[in-house]
């Protein structure tokens, strides 16, 4: 390796590598934040800003969808010129981005801003695990780090129902965004402890990808998001659709002949890496999408306040973040890929069970004993589609590991979101008829049930069941799972 910070048996070295961890995780927490105290302020959202399931919808999407269609690009950036220095740049866009969505006047500025700020996460999501594989070269700290960095996430989704319910109640939907003001300045003024680190054989921007791939995307959501409402037959949908199967196939032929591609296609070959790809697709195409509806049926249905909401969410967000910390002393144990596998499976039978448990009149407590089922599952592939998806590269490819990982796991958040929500009428859980909007949450809790219960299946085909024929890879940082 040749990064520009090595590691060092000193105690100033070992206090640089403490704050990198903690910078790395304390902005992943603002991230994940910044998703899940959205989803307890939509009816505030949609009752100020005077918008329905679709605005709600291009809320949520409009984040994920750059940062899914930039990570890579910006993990090569980082590679070439300092992940320290995208990092901090990241930061800063996210962190002012944020407080202009804190200020927006109407639903296209929120989701205009809300582009700019998954911009700026696009950067902290390729930077922050890069950012703590350089600073962990043993396989123990790493595994350790990775345990903090899973029970990061784990907290951010415990305590994050719960602080935007009651940011909401108390000060207005506004506050869930302003609240990033304070974190980012935390954590840019900690940044400036952390140590520099480069690959000197990064990767050039591919800008022909990058594009098709950014188009092809929007085009693809877009379509999906419009079909309800303007119906599947209507030319401009019908014209979303054949132009994002022509541009994703572009990008898929643009990455093939290019001699420095965003995404090697040929990683997708080896089992090591494509197998983490799935993973984080499957949960997020799946249960983190369904978070959306299952949030407007607790309040456009059930009738909850965004508090009370955060209330219903709060078992399960307490038990991912116990559930995340414990996956980190197991994966010593048990390999990470089961583990992963068997949350997958744990989500799909979650979701499922949410399926056929709640209805128009139910308690909010119906829809507990799916959420805690899934919520087991997400504790345990949080931290271990993390550690995949970092071992399937050699250390001074972290950033593309990295940033591979997240547009797989973003482009997921943003699909699913899409998909899901073509199974919900149009108006969406604010209608009149609730009946219709419960039926078609079921069944896109069953959709979302299966493709977890998909992806499980492949997870375990791709890293534990062994090839016939020993593939042809190049070696890698850890040994086979």
């Amino acid at each position: 390796m040749a990064f520009m910070a090595t590691a060092d048996p000193s105690s100033a070295s070992r206090a640089s590598g403490t704050v990198t961890i903690a910078v790395a995780c304390v902005a992943t927490v603002m991230l994940m934040l910044d998703i899940s105290v959205v989803n307890t302020a939509l009816s505030d959202i949609s009752s100020d800003l005077k918008t329905g399931l679709g605005g709600l919808q291009w809320v949520i999407d409009a984040y994920t969808l750059p940062l899914a269609a930039v990570v890579l690009t910006a993990g090569s950036i980082a590679d070439r010129f300092g992940r320290r220095r995208l990092f901090l740049g990241g930061l800063t866009v996210f962190t002012l981005s944020s407080v202009a969505c804190g200020a927006a006047p109407g639903i296209e500025t929120l989701v205009a801003a809300r582009a700019i700020q998954g911009l700026g996460a696009a950067v902290l999501f390729a930077t922050a695990l890069a950012l703590i594989s350089d600073a962990t070269p043993t396989p123990a700290q790493r595994a350790k780090a990775l345990g903090i960095f899973g029970a990061s996430i784990g907290a951010s989704f415990a305590i994050g129902p719960f602080i935007g319910g009651s940011l909401t109640d108390g000060f207005g939907w506004r506050a869930i965004f302003l609240i990033n003001l304070p974190i980012g300045i935390l954590t840019l003024l900690l940044s400036t402890r952390v140590a520099e680190s480069r690959d000197p054989h990064a990767r050039k921007v591919d800008l022909p990808g990058q594009v098709a791939l950014s188009i092809g995307l929007f085009l693809l959501v877009f379509a999906l998001l419009r079909g309800n409402a303007d119906g599947w037959d209507a030319p401009k949908v019908v014209a979303s659709l054949v132009g994002a199967v022509v541009l994703l196939v572009a990008f898929v032929v643009i990455e093939h002949r290019s001699a420095e591609p965003m995404l090697p296609l040929g990683l997708l070959r080896q089992r090591r890496f494509a197998g983490p790809q799935v993973i984080v697709f499957g949960i997020a195409a799946s249960f983190f999408a369904a978070f959306l509806y299952a949030t407007l049926y607790l309040q456009g249905v059930l009738g909850l306040s965004p508090i009370k909401t955060g209330i219903a969410y709060l078992p399960t967000t307490v038990l991912v973040f116990f559930v995340s910390g414990a996956t980190a002393g197991l994966m010593t144990r048990i390999a990470p890929a089961r583990l992963a596998a068997a949350g997958l499976a744990l989500i799909g039978v979650g979701m499922f069970v949410v399926a056929f448990t709640t209805e128009v009149d139910s308690s909010w407590t119906a829809i507990l004993p799916g959420l805690l089922i899934a919520g087991i599952g997400t504790g345990l592939v949080n931290p271990t589609g993390s550690a995949l998806a970092l071992e399937a590269l050699p250390p001074e490819q972290s950033g593309l590991a990295s940033g591979a990982n997240d547009t797989f796991r973003q482009t997921g958040v943003a699909v699913g979101i899409a998909g899901l929500g073509t199974f919900v009428p149009a108006a969406g859980a604010f209608g009149t008829d609730h009946q219709a909007y419960v039926d078609g949450m079921h069944h896109a809790f069953i959709a979302g049930g299966v493709l977890a219960l998909v992806c499980a299946a492949g997870a375990a085909v791709l890293l534990l069941v062994r090839a016939p024929e020993v593939e042809d890879e190049p070696e890698l940082a850890i040994d086979a799972v």
